[in-house]
C-alpha cells in the first residue's frame, strides 16, 4: 500500500492536500475572485464563496470551516466592502490556525484589476510558503470519508451503493471516520436505520431526522425524486432511499451531525442535511454539490460519490472519487470515473472485489494521486442560506 504523508495542522488533524483557497464573500466579488484563480491554472488554487449579502449564522460557520479545513493551506479572503459577511472574524479565525491569510477589500484596494493584481501577488507568496511546510506518516484511523449518490438508476442500490457500504464498513473497522448523508432520501428506511444506532435516544434522533425531511419536502410540494431517477428505473422514493441506505454499510451508527459539526470520534455518523425550524430557504439542497460541501465543511479529505445516470462534477478543496453502478454509463463516462461498479451487473466481479477497489482508491487518493474530476479540473462549489439549531447530546457518542 503507498505510503500516505499528510500536511500537519496545528489543530492535529492531517491534511491530504495543500490547497490555498480564494474565497469571495459575497456574489459581487465572485468575478475578482474568479480572475485571480484563473491565474494559477493546474495549481492548487481553488474557488469557493458565498453568495448572500445578508448575514447567515451557517454561512458564517461553513466558511470557518471550510478555510480552517485540514486540505486547506493557506486563504485569500475577497470582498467588496459593504456586504454584511463578517470578514474580520472570518480572518482572525484562520490567522489563529497559524495559516497564510489575506483579506482584499475591492472597495479600498483600487477596484477590480488592482484586487485581481493584490490577490495573484497573494496566491504567489502562499503557494511557496505552504510548499515548505513538514509531511507526517497517515493512518487510516486520520480520515474522514463521505459518501454521496446523484444521478442515481436502477443499477445504483443493487451495485455502486452496496460496494461503497462495504467499503465503509472496513474504514470504521480500522478506526476512520465516515459519514453520510440525504436524510430527504432515507424515508422508508428510518426504522431500519434506528436499529443500528449505538443508543435508544439515537435511534429516536435517527427517526426524526427523517420526519423532519418529509415535512419539509411535504412543505414544499416537492421530494428527492428526478424525473432522471424515474427515467433511470427508480419508481418511488422509498425505492431510491433503499438504494441511498445501503451506501451507508452495516456498522453501528455513532451520532447525528449537522452542516460544520466535526465528529467528535471515529465511526458512522449521518448528516442532518434538511435546515430547522420552518421552511425558509426553498430546497435543501440544490444540487449534490452542495452537499458534498457540507460534508467537506465536517471535515471530510474525501467524497465517495456514486452515481447510475451519470455524473461528472469535483468539487474544491477535497477530491471526489467517482463511483459508476451502471456499466453503459461507465464506457460512455470513462474519462471522468474512478471506479466501475457495473462490472458487478455484468458478473465480472464481486460486490467485495469492488469494494476493495474503492478502497485502493481511497488509499491512493489520500497518498496523493489525483482523481478523475481532479485532473479533469473540476473544482465545483456551492453554498446557500440555511438554518440549524445545535445537535442535542443524544445525537453524539456517550464517550465524547
Amino acid at each position: 500500500m503507498t505510503e500516505m504523508l499528510g500536511y500537519a495542522r496545528s489543530d492535529g488533524r492531517k491534511g491530504i492536500r495543500n490547497v490555498v483557497a480564494v474565497a469571495y464573500l459575497v456574489e459581487c466579488a465572485h468575478f475578482v475572485a474568479r480572475e485571480v484563480v484563473a491565474e494559477f491554472r493546474g495549481q492548487p488554487v481553488h474557488l469557493i464563496g458565498f453568495p448572500g449579502c445578508y448575514p447567515n449564522d451557517y454561512a458564517q460557520a461553513m466558511m470557518e470551516r471550510l478555510c480552517t479545513h485540514p486540505n486547506v493551506g493557506a486563504v485569500l479572503l475577497v470582498s467588496l466592502g459593504c456586504e454584511s459577511f463578517n470578514r474580520s472574524r472570518l480572518e482572525a479565525v484562520i490567522a489563529a490556525t497559524g495559516r497564510p491569510v489575506e483579506t482584499l477589500v475591492i472597495q479600498k484596494a483600487g477596484g477590480s484589476r488592482e484586487t485581481i493584481r493584490k490577490g495573484a501577488a497573494f496566491v504567489a507568496r502562499a503557494l511557496e510558503e505552504i510548499a515548505t511546510l513538514p509531511r507526517v506518516p497517515m493512518q487510516v484511523s486520520d480520515l474522514t470519508v463521505a459518501t454521496i449518490c446523484g444521478g442515481s438508476d436502477g443499477t445504483s442500490g443493487i451495485s455502486g451503493n452496496p460496494a461503497a457500504g462495504l467499503a465503509f464498513d472496513a474504514l470504521v473497522k480500522q478506526g476512520a471516520t465516515c459519514i453520510f448523508e440525504e436524510t430527504g432520501e432515507l424515508i422508508g428506511c428510518e426504522h431500519i436505520m434506528a436499529e443500528r444506532a449505538a443508543t435508544p435516544e439515537l435511534a429516536e434522533e435517527l427517526k426524526a431526522c427523517v420526519a423532519k425531511a418529509a415535512r419539509y419536502y411535504e412543505t414544499l410540494g416537492y421530494g428527492s425524486f428526478a424525473a432522471g431517477n424515474a427515467t433511470g428505473g427508480l419508481s418511488t422514493i422509498e425505492e431510491k432511499s433503499l438504494g441511498a441506505y445501503v451506501k451507508s454499510g452495516a456498522s453501528p451508527i455513532s451520532g447525528i451531525i449537522k452542516p460544520g459539526d466535526l465528529p467528535p470520534t471515529g465511526g458512522l455518523y449521518l448528516m442532518d442535511v434538511v435546515p430547522d425550524g420552518e421552511v425558509r430557504f426553498g430546497f435543501p439542497n440544490i444540487a449534490d454539490n452542495a452537499e458534498i460541501v457540507e460534508m467537506i465543511a465536517s471535515g471530510a479529505h474525501l467524497t465517495l460519490f456514486i452515481t447510475g445516470r451519470g455524473s461528472v462534477v469535483g468539487s474544491a478543496i477535497s477530491p471526489v472519487i467517482k463511483i459508476c453502478a451502471n456499466p453503459e454509463t461507465y464506457r460512455a463516462l470513462a474519462g471522468d470515473m474512478d471506479v466501475n461498479a457495473g462490472a458487478v451487473i455484468e458478473g465480472e466481479k464481486s460486490l467485495s472485489e469492488v469494494a476493495e477497489e474503492i478502497l485502493a482508491r481511497i488509499m491512493a487518493t489520500a497518498a496523493g494521486e489525483e482523481t478523475r474530476s481532479e485532473g479533469l479540473g473540476h473544482q465545483e462549489f456551492i453554498l446557500t442560506y440555511k438554518s440549524f439549531t445545535p445537535a442535542g447530546p443524544a445525537c453524539l457518542p456517550k464517550s465524547a
